[in-house]
């Protein structure tokens, strides 16, 4: 017979083996109760946790803690979502079968185990495939392992960031190697002047998404090449332009091997803009097609999505690199070396202008869109010389508003208590507005006793994080203070993202005075927890970072402003779940969505934001606040003085006597509508499946009908 525990251990492994479990409470909480020391010493990774716990130990402990039936349980639950065969997708997505959408990224966040991504831009991809999922859209992800991911963030006792990287152990990731269809380990190749680069690929399970992550650390490699894909966002322009070779046009070459014929090319950004040509190689040569009519057809089926409102967020590379690193790619498409380069620059014979991949895109998409409203007319401005012929408002960029993937960043507390006031398919009908009518019968006592139980554990889990910060430093004060740092019953602000100058992250510590009247305040005071990491190139941003870091341990602050060091998502989802206000204050109109804030909605937090991104379409006076008005002033230094004068006077005037505007039960009940209205007006626009629905319908059924048609 079977060992009972072998049994169990095997279906915690196979549930281990789908990140489907990070965005279901109830099998985290089967690891988390089974050990939770170990849970946290594994960093929240069941296959470590499996690795250090055998078949006797899971049996012994989950008969003593009545385990048996949860885990059947998930372990079923996953077996029907993987073979369920009616979904949205199913009905709504009928022209991408057998021809999927392949959606590529330079990074991908879907949890702290598996550290691939920096910021935003990989949150929200991880989102992406995660709602794709859960929609049943036919949809491949492809992407590059980095063997040491961004980097782990390490404050010193001067407030200085410091990094450090730290080897991913591959024995510990959900990863299968990708065999070819020899059922040989797929190596893919790319011929460059200077050389081959080879890469091999592993599948990582994201519920019904096969994501693709191109690893270059192989035999045959030069030492150089194999430690390509080991930092995200590292190196120079030459690691730059290799590492987005190898995840374009390794990544097509990647469907090649596979026989995918893709029925959509979704580019998130630019730094996957190679596939584009390699897409056009083929069609070339599988088609006997020549160069205009391939670009063409290729074009009719390429959606491109641009994040980045700073003109030196796009990516550009000199002649020279291009031509080592794509003279042979060109020369097999037929092209001399300067119509090659006209691809990507805005005044073809411009040969003193550099290859940007923006350009590449922008030029050979079928749609381009923009991930905010704002964030649209900013990208049309920008690349309006591209279409000079036609009025701004006409360049061909719009816009999908970017959503979060709810049940990744809504507390298991707040879930339960929809589940029972609304229904319990909510989460499936969340995009309609109707769903959301009945949080007002919520009880606001009841909704109040939620929150603050977030708020308490989030403190609790900050006072764990300052501690170890504070013993590798050597801090006795924070070590002995640690019970009296933050204060559940006071306003508490969160102000996490990345340091970067134009985010202006220090802005609440431009009135220092002002600021320690409103956390010394005996009867309505703030507290403030910081996090963020600075790019390890970025000194103006680490200065900012380091400023904070600094003020936080000045006396008139003492205890109510932290740093949480080492941003990554799990202190996310701390934060998001956690605070009462989410603090955003880029300088106007630079944050091309600022997804963070809509991560805080449905776990009751309210907004308190500059009108940038989608603050500036959900914004209605009643479901937040709004520091400003709008105005933009064309001197930055004037419009972060009035900035900081308005944020100020947001607090003063309205967040903090809201807030402390109790009943005689210790209620807030004018704070508590402004919750229930942010859950009205906003749950249901600002989430992911709605953001994935809109891709579907707005650009990935007309580009893959387009296909159709051109192949006909």
């Amino acid at each position: 017979m079977t060992n009972p525990g072998n049994r169990l251990h095997e279906r915690l492994h196979a549930l281990a083996q789908n990140l489907w479990w990070t965005w279901h409470p109830e099998v985290i909480s089967i690891f988390t109760d089974l050990d939770p020391q170990l849970w946290r010493r594994a960093d929240h990774n069941p296959i470590a946790f499996l690795n250090q716990i055998g078949p006797e130990e899971v049996e012994e402990r989950a008969a003593e803690l009545v385990l048996h039936s949860r885990i059947n349980y998930a372990f079923r639950r996953l077996s029907e979502y993987l073979g369920k065969s009616e979904t949205w997708g199913s009905v709504h997505c009928g022209n991408l079968k057998g021809r999927p959408v392949v959606y590529f990224s330079a990074e991908f966040g879907l949890h702290e185990s598996m550290p691939i991504y920096s910021g935003g831009l990989g949150i929200l991809a991880g989102d992406h495939l995660k709602s794709a999922s859960d929609l049943g859209i036919p949809l491949i992800g492809i992407g590059l392992l980095y063997h040491q991911g961004y980097f782990s963030q390490r404050i010193n006792k001067d407030g200085w960031q410091e990094e450090e990287y730290v080897n991913l152990d591959i024995r510990q990731l959900p990863l299968q190697q990708v065999a070819d269809l020899n059922n040989n380990p797929l190596i893919v190749k790319v011929e460059t002047r200077s050389g081959m680069l080879q890469a091999r690929v592993w599948r990582l399970q994201v519920g019904r998404i096969n994501l693709l992550l191109l690893d270059s650390n192989v035999e045959g490699n030069s030492a150089e090449d194999r430690e390509l894909t080991s930092r995200l966002y590292g190196g120079n322009n030459r690691v730059r332009i290799r590492q987005e070779l190898l995840l374009g046009v390794g990544g097509a070459r990647i469907l090649q091997a596979l026989n995918i014929y893709p029925g959509v090319l979704h580019l998130n950004e630019g730094h996957s803009a190679f596939a584009i040509l390699e897409e056009i190689r083929r069609v070339m040569v599988d088609d006997a097609l020549p160069f205009s009519r391939s670009r063409r057809r290729v074009s009719l089926y390429t959606v491109f999505t641009t994040h980045t409102p700073v003109e030196a967020g796009h990516d550009r590379f000199s002649p020279d690199l291009v031509e080592e690193h794509l003279g042979v790619l060109r020369e097999r498409m037929g092209l001399s070396h300067e119509d090659f380069m006209a691809q990507g620059r805005v005044n073809p014979g411009d040969r003193s202008e550099p290859f940007c991949m923006t350009v590449l895109a922008l030029k050979n998409s079928r749609q381009a869109n923009a991930v905010s409203a704002i964030h649209a007319d900013i990208s049309r401005r920008m690349w309006h010389r591209l279409w000079p012929e036609r009025p701004e408002v006409e360049v061909p960029i719009g816009h999908i508003t970017n959503g979060v993937h709810v049940p990744s960043w809504l507390a298991p507390q707040m879930h339960q208590l929809f589940e029972t006031r609304l229904a319990q398919d909510w989460p499936t009908r969340m995009v309609h507005p109707d769903v959301w009518e009945k949080v007002a019968e919520i009880d606001d006592g009841e909704l109040w006793e939620t929150h603050q139980s977030l708020k308490m554990r989030l403190i609790r889990f900050v006072r764990r994080r300052l501690q170890v910060q504070a013993k590798r430093v050597g801090n006795q004060e924070i070590i002995q203070q640690i019970d009296h740092i933050l204060d559940p019953e006071i306003l508490t602000i969160g102000s996490a993202r990345r340091f970067a100058t134009y985010k202006r992250g220090d802005i609440i510590l431009s009135q220092p005075d002002r600021l320690a009247k409103l956390i010394g305040d005996t009867q309505r005071p703030v507290q403030i927890i910081f996090a963020g990491k600075a790019h390890p190139h970025d000194e103006d941003g680490k200065r900012m970072l380091q400023r904070i870091f600094r003020e936080s341990g000045h006396p008139a602050y003492r205890f109510r402003i932290v740093f949480v060091e080492d941003y990554d998502y799990n202190v996310a989802r701390h934060l998001v779940q956690g605070v009462d206000v989410w603090l955003n204050t880029p300088r106007r109109p630079l944050e091309a969505c600022g997804t963070s804030g809509q991560k805080v909605v449905l776990n009751g937090v309210l907004n308190l934001s500059v009108l940038d991104g989608w603050w500036n379409e959900a914004y209605n006076g009643d479901n937040g606040f709004a520091v400003g008005h709008g105005g933009m002033h064309n001197d930055p230094n004037v419009q972060y003085q009035r900035d900081a004068e308005f944020l100020y006077q947001t607090l003063e005037r309205e967040v903090i006597p809201l807030y402390y505007e109790r009943n005689t039960s210790g209620i807030p009940h004018k704070w508590l509508q402004r919750m229930k209205a942010g859950f009205q007006t906003l749950g249901w626009r600002f989430n992911a499946d709605r953001m994935v629905k809109d891709y579907v319908e707005r650009l990935y059924l007309p580009a893959a009908s387009a296909t159709s048609a051109e192949m006909l």
